[in-house]
């Protein structure tokens, strides 16, 4: 019908995958749970440990908390991988719930007579506090940005990373994680465990490069593990929801998975081999 706009799907992004990092219930990084993620050992879910960020000063090591710890943890091993210097990465940090010690901990002084809080667990508990110790660890002063998407953040931060590599033509860093809530917050938002997995972007292919991806949205249904324990994972914590597309990279196969997102959308991406 003539003078009527119809809406345009957005076009695909795309980038190349040149680093992954990644830490979980029986994952303990990239190295050693590809090959748990990809089939090819069986999976042992087990507590997460998360590494103390060495990179920080001693100081302000001692200050970080697990989410921290975890969204540094896994972009850390990205970077390596990636054989890139992270002070000239822009860098995107996605999740759905930020620290809920931290908030927890809050909640608890509040609810006391004496509600002073702690300088240190307020800038500890903004959303933006692991983009904020990573630019002090790595000298970092390109932009970053911290997202929430409740269960579909990893989703969302990894659009909103393809496209600022679209729009700067530069090279980013991805991080997703989740930390459990302690109860009673814990039986509202019921995580498990922690975990986290980042990737480090490029538009353009290099020596470490895995595959070439291309996302686009999709009304199709989301894709799960075989293994019913990555499954599990997958389904319990929002950050897990990217280990379809692990699962590809860690075959280093081509493909395309169907990530969480939207009610009514979700994320196709389109796995291809570097070329």
């Amino acid at each position: 019908m003539s003078g009527i706009a119809h809406p345009r799907r957005a076009p695909p992004l795309s980038a190349y995958v040149r680093g992954v990092g990644l830490l979980g219930p029986g994952l303990a990084d990239w190295h050693s749970g590809a090959p748990v993620i990809a089939g090819n050992a069986p999976y042992h879910p087990c507590p997460t440990v998360l590494p103390a960020p060495q990179s920080l000063p001693a100081a302000e090591r001692r200050r970080t908390g697990a989410t921290v710890k975890l969204a540094i943890g896994v972009a850390q091993q990205a970077v390596a991988g990636a054989a890139i210097d992270p002070a000239s990465l822009a860098a995107v940090f996605t999740s759905s719930s930020g620290d809920g010690l931290i908030c927890h901990e809050i909640c608890e002084t509040l609810a006391t007579d004496d509600r002073q809080i702690s300088p240190t667990r307020f800038h500890n508990s903004v959303h933006n506090a692991a983009a904020g110790y990573w630019s002090i660890a790595t000298g970092a002063t390109a932009a970053s940005s911290a997202i929430c998407g409740y269960d579909a953040s990893f989703a969302a931060g990894l659009i909103e990373a393809l496209t600022q590599i679209a729009v700067s033509g530069a090279p980013a860093l991805l991080s997703a994680y989740e930390t459990p809530y302690p109860e009673p917050l814990r039986a509202k938002r019921p995580i498990p465990d922690s975990f986290g997995a980042a990737l480090v972007l490029a538009l353009a292919p290099g020596e470490t490069s895995l595959a070439r991806i291309t996302a686009a949205l999709t009304d199709a249904p989301c894709d799960r593990m075989p293994d019913a324990g990555l499954e599990a994972l997958r389904a319990g914590v929002p950050a897990a929801r990217c280990l379809p597309l692990l699962r590809l990279l860690a075959r280093r196969e081509p493909g395309r998975v169907v990530i969480d997102y939207l009610s009514r959308q979700r994320l196709a991406v389109e796995v291809c081999e570097c070329r």
